[in-house]
C-alpha cells in the first residue's frame, strides 16, 4: 500500500498522468524490497539485544552454579517479565527447552539454535562455547567475555546512531523538499508547470529530474547507513 501510494504520488507530480503509476511498478518493487530490507534489519537489532539478555541472564545462572542445561531454563524463565511472550528470543529458548526435554544435548540445541538464527553474534558465541564444553574450558569466563564484547559493540553502535539521529532527520527533510516545491509550483503557477507534461520533451526532463532525485536518495541512504 505504502509503495503504491509514493508511486501515485510520483506520477501525479513528475508525469501528471496515473497511466504513469503502471510503468512504474517496478520501481515499487524495488521500494518495496529496500523497505523490506531496513525492516529485516531492525528486526535483527532487536534480536541482538534480547540475545545479548539472554546469555547475560545464562551467565548469572551459571556463576551460581547452574549447570548449561538449567541455565537456558531459568533464562527462559526471567526472559518471560522481560519479553513479549511471543518475542523470537523466548520462542528459540522455548525450542531449545523442547529439544532438552527430547533427551537432546545443550551442545547440540545450541548449535542449531545458531544455525537457524544465523547471524554472526550467535554463531561467533555457540562456536566458542560448544568447543569450550567440549574440551573442558571455562564456560563461564566465556560466557563473560563473550556479554562483553556484543555489549560493547551494541553501545558503540547506539552511540553512532545517536549522533547520526539529528542527520537522518535531515535527509528525510531533504528527501520531502523537491516533491514540496514541485506539489507548491503547481498550485502556485499551474501554468508553469503545464509546459512540463503532456509533451515528449517535459517526459524527458522530468524523468531526468526523478532520476537524479533517486540516485541522490540512494547515495544519501548509504551515507546515515553505518554499520559496526
Amino acid at each position: 500500500m505504502r509503495g503504491l501510494l509514493l508511486t501515485g504520488i510520483a506520477g501525479y507530480l513528475f508525469y501528471n498522468s496515473w497511466l504513469s503509476v503502471i510503468l512504474m511498478i517496478p520501481g515499487t518493487a524495488l521500494y518495496l524490497k529496500n523497505w523490506q530490507r531496513e525492516q529485516f534489519h531492525k528486526k535483527e537489532l532487536e534480536f541482538r539485544e534480547q540475545f545479548r539478555t539472554g546469555i547475560q541472564t545464562m551467565a548469572s545462572a551459571m556463576n551460581v552454579g547452574y549447570s548449561v542445561e538449567n541455565a537456558i531454563r531459568e533464562a527462559s524463565r526471567d526472559m518471560k517479565a522481560l519479553f513479549h511472550k511471543r518475542c523470537r528470543i523466548q520462542k528459540e529458548f522455548d525450542r531449545m527447552i523442547y529439544q532438552m526435554d527430547m533427551n537432546r544435548t545443550a551442545e547440540q540445541v545450541m548449535t542449531e539454535f545458531a544455525e537457524r538464527v544465523n547471524q554472526e553474534d550467535v554463531t561467533s558465541f555457540t562456536t566458542v562455547f560448544v568447543t569450550a564444553k567440549r574440551t573442558g574450558g571455562d564456560s563461564i569466563t566465556i560466557m563473560r567475555d563473550t556479554v562483553r564484547d556484543i555489549s560493547g559493540k551494541i553501545e558503540v553502535e547506539k552511540e553512532i546512531q545517536t549522533l547520526l539521529a539529528a542527520r537522518k532527520l535531515e535527509f528525510k527533510v531533504m528527501c520531502i523538499i523537491p516533491a514540496g516545491i514541485i506539489l507548491y509550483m503547481r498550485i502556485a503557477f499551474p501554468e508553469f508547470m503545464n509546459v512540463l507534461y503532456g509533451n515528449v520533451l517535459g517526459v524527458v526532463l522530468m524523468s531526468i529530474c526523478m532520476g537524479i532525485y533517486i540516485a541522490a536518495y540512494r547515495i544519501g541512504q548509504k551515507i546515515v547507513d553505518i554499520e559496526v
